[in-house]
């Protein structure tokens, strides 16, 4: 019995020093680890599917060693199913997670890819890889959880693009509101006073530059053509006002006087003096006391110191001078 005994122990032992064994080099001295990198990812291709599908980025576990069936070493945690990775990236949706900057580089995830973590924390995956490498363990830099699981996703990337159409589509409304805005503030004219004046101002100059845009021939030139048309007409037509013009009769000069009384001006309006003469009484009333100067009386019913109007006839350019009050040609009577 004791031989027995003696010869299962024996066994026993030899079995689980074997298991350890076997864990050992499948463990610590797996051909793909490294002394310099210890969390070296494995080496895989690149992912058959899409950028935007999600996907875990673990390797695969291994299978168990002998101790690991044994229980004699700890097994690893079993991988995350897909309704866990969905229960995971529900709460990190609910934190909002995508939609806030890396926790370890502080910028925006845009279009960069992104890693989710089991523990609903959300990185960019080379700053996670970074910070892997710079730790040299699987640790989450916010909750200090190990290990843990990677997924890669698109959370951000969809928000980055949501957000970059919305504000071209915001543009494009605003672009498409100032061309209508422009295209009624030049058709319709507006209410108020002074909008209106500016609004028919504007068209009134747009007219303008198209004539003169289509005018073939030199601005100056045919501005000046004009100056000189309108001084051609109205010398023919002052021409023409001093040729009707006819000696007035004695009737008409009579009417002329009573229109000068009517208005009751004794005045000269070059000198600015009073008027006398003793054919006016009015005139001769006012002016007893003053030396009597001579005063003629206009066919247009205005009076005028005689030597006042024979200068300011002199002084005139024309061949025949015109009223200097009304501007038209006249004929003159002492009285």
């Amino acid at each position: 019995i004791l031989q027995n005994l003696k010869s299962n122990a024996s066994s026993k032992l030899v079995i689980t020093s074997a298991a350890f064994q076997d864990h050992i080099m499948r463990s610590l001295l797996h051909p793909d680890f490294s002394l310099s990198d210890p969390l070296r990812r494995h080496s895989r291709g690149k992912h058959p599917q899409q950028e935007e599908r999600e996907y875990v980025l673990d390797p695969a576990p291994p299978p168990l060693t002998l101790a690991q069936k044994l229980g004699l070493v700890a097994s690893p945690r079993e991988r995350l199913t897909e309704d866990e990775w969905t229960r995971v990236k529900e709460r990190s949706v609910q934190q909002e997670e995508s939609a806030q900057p890396c926790a370890i580089c502080r910028e925006e995830f845009q279009l960069q890819p992104q890693v989710l973590l089991s523990c609903s924390h959300v990185f960019h995956r080379a700053c996670l890889q970074a910070f892997e490498r710079f730790s040299g363990r699987k640790r989450c830099p916010l909750c200090r959880r190990e290990p843990y699981e990677t997924r890669v996703i698109s959370d951000a990337a969809r928000l980055f693009q949501h957000r970059c159409a919305t504000r071209i589509q915001a543009y494009w409304r605003g672009y498409m509101a100032r061309k209508w805005y422009r295209t009624i503030k030049k058709t319709i004219c507006p209410k108020d006073k002074r909008l209106r004046r500016q609004f028919f101002e504007s068209r009134l100059q747009e007219l303008n530059d198209s004539f003169v845009r289509y005018c073939h021939t030199d601005t100056e030139a045919f501005l000046s053509d004009i100056d000189r048309s309108l001084s051609s007409s109205r010398r023919v037509f002052q021409q023409l006002e001093r040729k009707s013009v006819s000696e007035p009769q004695e009737n008409d000069w009579d009417r002329i006087k009573s229109q000068v009384i009517q208005r009751g001006v004794w005045d000269c309006p070059i000198c600015l003096t009073a008027l006398s003469n003793l054919s006016l009484p009015t005139v001769s009333a006012r002016s007893n006391h003053q030396q009597r100067r001579p005063t003629v009386l206009l066919s247009c019913s205005h009076l005028f110191h005689q030597l006042c109007l024979e200068a300011f006839e002199a002084f005139s350019a024309d061949s025949r001078p015109l009223c200097p009050l009304c501007r038209s040609a006249y004929h003159k009577k002492p009285i």
